[in-house]
């Protein structure tokens, strides 16, 4: 399939509405890749696995298939919603004193030590095979032919603070050789914005996949399967494995073979006339969940938009969801985690009258869902030693009623040096372990660790409504409620609620390295009136002011009630000069 160019600058798309599909992603080339796959017959999630193969080429610095790739879907033909657990899996040697006997007592944010099987190949070509309509090659085809050709370099691929290629260059010159040969200049410098930029090794590892499908035969799933074997049973892996064994890793052939998509139930709470569903407690989806549990107490709406009043009881319920995924959220295979306690009425109904109306709390404070008591005995809390960007998401509807959300991260440029033979380097999500015994998020070997990556899907009046999303760590859930809440609570419009003013806390320990963490801090967009500023800080919030467009990038489908589609790109993206966001719709 041909990547056409487009008769308008889709990267000023922001919002649009159509009739058959609809599609948001981060950048531009991939909603119009995902787009073109809709239009030629294909559904919801063969466009959202071409989309995604080619972020991983256009949005490097915010993720490539080495990484991870957990996705909520509405099946239209089965009425059923699937979480897809497509995290990383720690290697079987990654065990708590294997790091600390190589003086490792923090996992660190980058280094082959950071990183564990790579999971976004396994999960898209499972979703592919299992749902998808399209052979591979068809699916592939765009993001190989952008690899081969180039693609556009944009802004935040060059200068995005910590993730960027301007960041990476030193560390590019004078240890990761591999890198440097693919995103510096001949000479070593930084590439400008507007050139185009090759990877003519990510185009061979897609055309590897390729390869190995069309021994399948006519069996289009038969093909995909086979080139999943080749990723992970095949060449690939065994050359993954090599690769990691000359830097003293811990990832092998074994680790590799062994993985497994796991295809879930998700966790799911009614909130007024809507459902909304999250993946499990291995992803911080369920704060997502408690929160609008502890909200749905009070008469949001009555309060105001963005009053003093309403951001002060949202930052509140913030708090106490997220002690609760401190203290309880962990891969499931390995603890037993509360969740069902979590999410019950009584339970939440008790950590509500915890919130003072009138004054901040600094405290963190993790309940005990099991008494269905508000507050966890004290020698029982887990305390991070530090108390005191990355990522992308597609979100794809087609005419048949499929929904997909995906967001899809990690293996950042920033994280790990290339792997010359892929074309793009391995995760580092490791980081996000504790190498401390007791914790529920601690190491073990074949754990998947808690991850941040949390898509969104939700039901209005019993039917699919919404796939949504967005990047940021520990602030998805924060912005993507925000944001559901100005349209379910305010009655905003898609891009109403888009562009409105927003907020995080950071009140609790970060899941990424070194989990510090900053008690009772809010950072406010300053688009936020000065008034409602003022007053927080009045109540005791340590307000921090940022630019006007920092805090969202979320993209998102909705089918209307007159059976229409909506695609809404956030505009910060663009603004912020992260990546060239774009909603398509036909």
């Amino acid at each position: 399939m041909r990547v056409f160019s487009a008769s308008v600058d889709l990267r000023d798309v922001f919002t649009c509405k159509g009739s058959s599909h609809a599609i948001a992603t981060e950048h531009y080339l991939s909603a119009q890749v995902g787009l073109s796959i809709l239009k030629s017959g294909g559904n919801a999630f063969d466009a959202a696995v071409a989309a995604t193969f080619v972020e991983g080429l256009v949005n490097p610095h915010m993720f490539t298939p080495g990484g991870e790739c957990p996705m909520l879907l509405y099946l239209a033909d089965l009425n059923r919603v699937v979480s897809v657990n497509g995290n990383t899996q720690a290697p079987s040697k990654a065990t708590i004193d294997e790091y600390l006997s190589r003086g490792i007592d923090i996992i660190p944010p980058s280094g082959v030590f950071s990183a564990g099987v790579p999971a976004a190949v396994a999960a898209l070509l499972d979703v592919l095979a299992e749902f998808g309509s399209m052979p591979l090659e068809e699916v592939l085809a765009p993001a190989r032919e952008l690899a081969l050709k180039g693609f556009p370099v944009h802004e935040g691929l060059v200068y995005m603070d910590k993730f960027g290629i301007q960041h990476c260059a030193e560390r590019f010159r004078n240890e990761w050789p591999n890198s440097a040969k693919l995103y510096l200049t001949e000479d070593g410098k930084v590439p400008e914005p507007g050139g185009l930029m090759k990877n003519p090794a990510y185009a061979s590892f897609l055309d590897a996949l390729i390869e190995a499908s069309r021994k399948g035969g006519e069996d289009r799933r038969a093909g995909i399967i086979r080139a999943r074997e080749l990723f992970y049973r095949g060449d690939i892996a065994r050359e993954i494995e090599a690769f990691v064994r000359e830097l003293d890793g811990l990832l092998s052939y074994d680790d590799m073979a062994s993985y497994v998509t796991f295809m879930e139930e998700p966790v799911r709470v009614s909130f007024r006339n809507t459902v909304v569903f999250k993946c499990g407690p291995w992803s911080q989806g369920p704060v997502f969940l408690q929160m609008l549990k502890i909200l749905e107490g009070f008469d949001l709406r009555a309060l105001g938009h963005n009053s003093a009043e309403y951001l002060h009881l949202w930052i509140e319920a913030a708090k106490l969801a997220f002690a609760d995924r401190e203290q309880y959220y962990a891969d499931p295979r390995f603890v037993r985690v509360p969740l069902r306690e979590l999410l019950d009425e009584e339970y939440a109904s008790v950590r509500r009258g915890l919130i003072d109306f009138e004054k901040a709390s600094l405290y963190h404070r993790p309940g005990d869902p099991l008494k269905k008591s508000p507050l966890l005995s004290e020698e029982k809390i887990f305390r991070s030693r530090h108390w005191g960007y990355g990522t992308v998401h597609v979100a794809v509807a087609d005419e048949k009623g499929n929904l997909a959300a995906l967001t899809p991260s990690g293996a950042w440029i920033s994280g790990n040096e290339v792997v010359p033979f892929l074309g793009f380097p391995l995760g580092n999500r490791l980081q996000t372990f504790y190498l401390e015994e007791g914790h529920p998020n601690c190491l073990q070997p074949g754990k998947r660790p808690r991850t941040t990556l949390s898509p969104s899907l939700a039901f209005r009046d019993s039917r699919p409504w919404m796939a949504f999303g967005t990047m940021g760590g520990d602030q998805q859930d924060q912005w993507t409620l925000q944001f559901f809440l100005n349209m379910v609570v305010f009655g905003m419009s898609m891009s109403q609620a888009l562009e409105a003013p927003k907020l995080c806390t950071d009140h609790f320990p970060g899941t990424f390295y070194p989990h510090e963490v900053s008690p009772g801090r809010v950072r406010v967009e300053e688009r936020i009136s000065h008034e409602t500023i003022r007053e927080l800080e009045r109540r005791g919030h340590k307000i921090v002011k940022d630019p006007p467009w920092r805090h969202g990038f979320i993209c998102a489908v909705c089918r209307r009630e007159d059976g229409s589609l909506e695609a809404g790109a956030d505009p910060r993206g663009r603004f912020a000069g992260i990546f060239p966001s774009c909603a398509l719709a036909w």
